[in-house]
């Protein structure tokens, strides 16, 4: 149950399954969302058929259904409220570890799952990679607040595009009952800035600016792995 439409690379598989690995019996690990991270999650259900005893927050519908059909164990943050790990995704990812994300509209519970874990991991293959970011922001808006919140993000020079859903009629709805705003800063001069100036918005429930991530895997081309660390 891979991604719809999306090209898993050898450079996803070997990165995904490099994060896995870094999961350890006892640990309650939260697991993202995404091609990259599906890879990931097949990973950690050979290695607790394997014997690895680790329990999951998922952080989507997605990656809850990968960890069934896998066999891994599902908890819940209400019954483990601090996480050992947690390991993601990411649309973009600069040169200082900042990231976006939120492609698959789950970065709300993908952002509380990493805030709540003691490590945070991104995995991307390199062509994820940027000096500055300047992929579209996904932001999850409360419906009601629509206008408003386009008109507040239009203040920052954002150029807002309600997402549409591409498999029924209407707009897409997050797994919180939420739209999806993808909005266009161009090149981000600083994401932490912008990150602060959108959590301030009337009728945002979060964005998908990720700061200063601890670290950030990426997968080569020639099969290697590199580490990234942020600031």
């Amino acid at each position: 149950m891979l991604e719809r439409n999306r090209t898993i690379t050898v450079e996803k598989r070997i990165v995904g399954r490099r994060v896995a690995r870094l999961v350890k019996t006892g640990d309650v690990v939260g697991i993202g969302t995404g091609s990259t991270i599906a890879c990931a999650i097949e990973e950690l259900g050979r290695m607790v058929n394997d014997g690895l005893g680790i329990s999951c927050v998922p952080t989507s519908y997605q990656s809850r259904f990968l960890a069934i059909k896998y066999g891994i164990p599902l908890t819940t943050l209400d019954e483990n409220p601090r996480l050992e790990i947690a390991i993601d995704g990411a649309d973009q990812v600069d040169s200082r570890c900042n990231a976006i994300k939120g492609g698959g509209a789950a970065h709300t519970l993908e952002k509380i799952v990493a805030s709540s874990s003691e490590r945070f991991v991104i995995a991307v293959d390199e062509e994820k990679l940027t000096e500055r970011l300047d992929h579209f922001v996904p932001i999850e808006v409360i419906p009601q607040a629509l206008s408003i919140a386009a008109r507040e993000v239009k203040s920052l020079g954002g150029k807002p595009t309600l997402r549409m859903a591409l498999m029924k009629d209407g707009p897409v709805i997050t797994d919180n009952g939420n739209f999806i705003l993808d909005v266009d800063f161009d090149a981000i001069e600083s994401p932490a800035r912008l990150s602060g100036e959108l959590s301030s918005c009337v009728g945002v429930v979060e964005h998908g600016i990720f700061t200063g991530v601890g670290e950030v895997y990426v997968g080569r081309k020639g099969g290697s792995v590199d580490l990234l660390k942020g600031d």
